[in-house]
């Protein structure tokens, strides 16, 4: 199939695509732009396409997978949004707390259990929780992902462990 084809066909199918956009997105403008975002996906992703193979159903995937797509990550920007406002909202000191102090040494205590841990867990396990990837870490520290997740793993059963008796009410 020629491109001029393929962009006739694609496009040909606009209109039945515009309603399922409305129906998955039930708004106007958001359905424009999804329809929008599969049209250029699909030609730009036209050598991965089959002739003799369902164009409309390969627009449908495009355009329902383009939906999850954003709406997952819809879903993360307000689970971020949500988290600082609740952290900035947690970390606000508070002028005479008498948990401060608890909190602060509770703190320190943490930090000198992670401090001595041996530098192949304790590394990985900073690394993770200051928002490295099990990727990015594994890189780093030059050992497969694998051993990075166990040695995240056995960290936290070491801290665990050394940090049984410190409660934080």
């Amino acid at each position: 199939m020629s491109t001029l084809e393929f962009n006739t066909q694609v496009i040909g199918y606009s209109k039945q695509l515009k309603y399922f956009a409305l129906n998955l997105t039930a708004n106007d403008d958001d359905a424009q732009d999804l329809l929008q975002d599969t049209m250029i996906k699909a030609i730009i992703y036209k050598d991965k396409f089959t002739d003799a193979t369902n164009l409309k159903a390969w627009l449908y995937t495009i355009m329902k997978n383009l939906f999850i797509n954003n709406y997952r990550r819809t879903v993360k920007i307000r689970a971020v949004i949500d988290t600082n406002s609740s952290i900035s909202y947690i970390n606000a000191k508070q002028v005479g707390s008498p948990r401060m102090v608890e909190s602060t040494m509770a703190e320190k205590e943490v930090n000198e259990a992670i401090d001595s841990l041996d530098p192949d867990f304790g590394t990985p396990f900073r690394m993770y929780f200051e928002g490295y990837k099990y990727k990015e870490i594994a890189e780093y520290m030059g050992v497969p992902i694998g051993t990075i997740k166990s040695r995240i793993f056995l960290a936290r059963k070491i801290l665990m462990g050394k940090l049984q008796n410190l409660r934080v009410n």
